[in-house]
């Protein structure tokens, strides 16, 4: 196996001693990068980790050909945040995002009516100009840095070409595609060409054609797709593939049932989510397929992962991410362990699967090192480098940590994680009581060993707050104005009513006579 630095020496020595008998296209390059992040995208939500529903042979390719990390974390369970997290290297506390951009805090929270017993902590509302993030450092090693898609942390003034990328096509404030996923598209950033034309599509063909400009020079590509995020929508062609592979499949009398504040879905067998997952996937493949026919591909380092865990409860209630317990917003794994696929076409990992903790602040001093650049430890301070991973050694033991001092809009509770090793904990701000797993033996999150290992939660719950104090992390606060009698309330409702309108509505999705409306979220509109 070759070590990606002693393949970039042996790389430029021959292009040293051979630049006299070969043009400058010859001599072989640094490698490009082409980073995909999908949003809201579940780790059991492709073939490759298991899921028999959805059907998603192009990422199923990046496996084969790359290394899937089974215990890959994003840095949040929800999605501002973790994209923070991926540009600078940092956990969320230390950058101070720690909620999506929009969401409300403090007494704000009590207009959603929820009878909470905590205020929201307040966070960050954009990535701070001063951090050099990954596209900055790339583009000072001489990369070409082009962004496309979802951004969603920051507006005016911190949008992607303001934090290092060239180009920017569909970055923007907003976490959803504003116009769904047919064109008209409605993003200020993104101009409309087809009427009916597929956003995700869109987006990699727009990354393709930069990828095409800049073929002959390096480059760092992030395709950053709306989808999976709510509205979900698709065509109905692929709907109908869905629905009738859901009944041969067979279809479960019952689709969901109560987690702690909300219900929680337990089957795969949405047919409309489904349809938006394909989609993606013909997508990530339009792009693949550009970088053989261009003969990229060999040279290009391909990163594919999710900003947080599939929806399961809240927004669309669209998947679900058994074996793993919870989803989106979240602090079970479900939450925030995610598909975490890395090709790089030179070393010998084709298909391999590496069981290492590792989280997505890792990526940043990981493409560095593995384009040769300058490493920026005072930068990506929390994250480390994965290549001697790849090239077959241990990580050293470290903690790995998330702060979310915030309700969410899918049942999730304020609370904040700490996992070393096998075991992670969660301590629960709402009560200052805590939850222990051992996630080797126990990957559902079911069987809580606080009582029986209180050194244990003693050791790491003074690890935790101490990291989180060193970081002088915001807190939530008590809502003196709590009622507990019309929380009672409203959770009677959400298990007599809200429980009984999903199942109603996954029966709805599944039914042979299902139509949302007659241009099917305007994928019919054509052009007269």
């Amino acid at each position: 196996m070759l070590k990606p630095n002693l393949y970039l020496f042996l790389a430029m020595c021959l292009g040293l001693f051979a630049g006299c008998n070969q043009s400058p296209e010859q001599v072989k390059k640094r490698p490009n990068v082409v980073f995909i992040l999908a949003d809201d995208y579940g780790y059991a939500d492709l073939s490759a980790t298991g899921s028999q529903y959805y059907e998603t042979p192009n990422l199923d390719r990046i496996a084969k050909e790359g290394v899937t990390f089974t215990q890959g974390y994003a840095a949040c369970r929800v999605c501002s945040p973790s994209r923070a997290s991926i540009m600078t290297g940092m956990f969320t506390a230390r950058h101070g995002i720690t909620d999506w951009i929009g969401a409300k805090t403090g007494e704000d929270w009590r207009s959603h009516n929820r009878q909470d017993k905590l205020l929201p902590a307040e966070y960050n509302h954009s990535l701070n100009l001063d951090y050099v993030t990954l596209p900055e450092a790339l583009k000072e090693e001489g990369y070409k840095t082009f962004f496309a898609g979802k951004w969603h942390i920051g507006g005016e003034g911190s949008f992607p070409e303001d934090h290092g990328f060239d180009v920017n096509k569909g970055g923007h404030h907003r976490g959803s595609p504003p116009g769904g996923y047919f064109a008209p598209f409605k993003n200020p950033k993104l101009e409309d060409n087809q009427p009916g034309e597929n956003l995700s599509e869109r987006l990699a063909r727009e990354t393709v054609q930069f990828i095409t400009d800049n073929k002959d020079s390096t480059f760092f590509a992030f395709l950053s797709f709306y989808a999976v995020h709510g509205p979900i929508q698709t065509t109905e062609e692929k709907w109908k593939k869905y629905r009738d592979k859901a009944e041969k499949l067979g279809i479960a009398d019952k689709g969901f049932e109560m987690e702690r504040v909300l219900p929680i879905r337990k089957t795969q067998d949405n047919p409309v989510y489904a349809g938006l997952v394909e989609s993606m996937d013909d997508a990530i493949g339009i792009v693949t397929k550009a970088l053989d026919d261009l003969g990229l591909a060999e040279n290009t380092i391909v990163v594919f992962t999710s900003d947080n865990g599939g929806v399961a409860s809240g927004d669309a209630f669209s998947t679900s991410n058994l074996p793993l317990r919870g989803g989106k917003g979240y602090q079970w794994e479900g939450g925030i362990r995610e598909p975490f696929l890395v090709k790089v076409p030179w070393l010998d990992v084709a298909g391999t699967k590496n069981d290492q903790p590792v989280m997505a602040t890792d990526l940043y001093p990981t493409i560095l090192e593995l384009t040769g650049s300058k490493m920026r430890p005072e930068n990506h301070v929390d994250g480390v480098s994965l290549v001697s991973v790849l090239n077959g050694t241990k990580l050293q033991e470290r903690p790995l940590y998330w702060h979310y001092p915030h309700y969410g809009n899918q049942g999730g509770n304020p609370s904040s994680i700490i996992r070393r090793g096998d075991w992670k904990l969660i301590h629960y701000w709402e009560d200052d009581k805590d939850e222990l797993y051992h996630l080797a033996q126990d990957i559902n999150e079911r069987n809580d060993l606080s009582a029986e290992q209180p050194d244990r939660v003693k050791a790491l719950r003074e690890e935790l707050l101490g990291w989180l104090d060193e970081m002088n992390a915001n807190y939530p606060t008590e809502d003196p104005e709590y009622n507990e009698e019309l929380a009672m309330k409203r959770k009677e409702h959400i298990e007599q009513v809200v429980l009984a309108d999903k199942e109603d509505e996954r029966m709805r999705f599944l039914s042979p006579e299902f139509k949302p409306n007659d241009s099917w979220w305007g994928s019919k509109v054509t052009v007269d």
